[in-house]
């Protein structure tokens, strides 16, 4: 990975508490997947930063190689990978996300 696509992708980890890389943007998501992901987020009220990997192909790549995870979406909370689409999907439906939200400090729609 190219050692400006590690810094922003640190940057943008470390700038928003809250940060979901994805496909396309959270009012325009370009992949089910994303949209599921971004849907979660502001079903809770959560204020994040959406990152368009399809912008650029070291982007795509290197967000894969960072998190050494294989899929997008990717999502972080306070530089933490919590996980993919399925692993949020799931951690939503049992209560874990909040428990997450909460302990991290970030506000959310209870």
């Amino acid at each position: 990975m190219e050692s400006k696509t590690k810094e922003f992708i640190n940057n943008e980890i470390t700038n928003n508490d809250v940060c979901l890389f994805m496909k396309g943007t959270p009012d325009a998501p370009q992949c089910g997947f994303s949209m599921a992901v971004s849907n979660i987020l502001k079903i809770l009220d959560i204020e994040f930063k959406g990152v368009n990997v399809l912008e650029d192909q070291s982007l795509r790549e290197g967000i894969k190689v960072f998190s050494d995870w294989p899929t997008i979406p990717q999502l972080y909370i306070k530089k933490e990978f919590i996980g993919g689409c399925d692993i949020i999907k799931e951690m939503y439906e049992n209560g874990e996300l909040k428990k997450i939200l909460e302990n991290k400090g970030i506000k959310f729609k209870k």
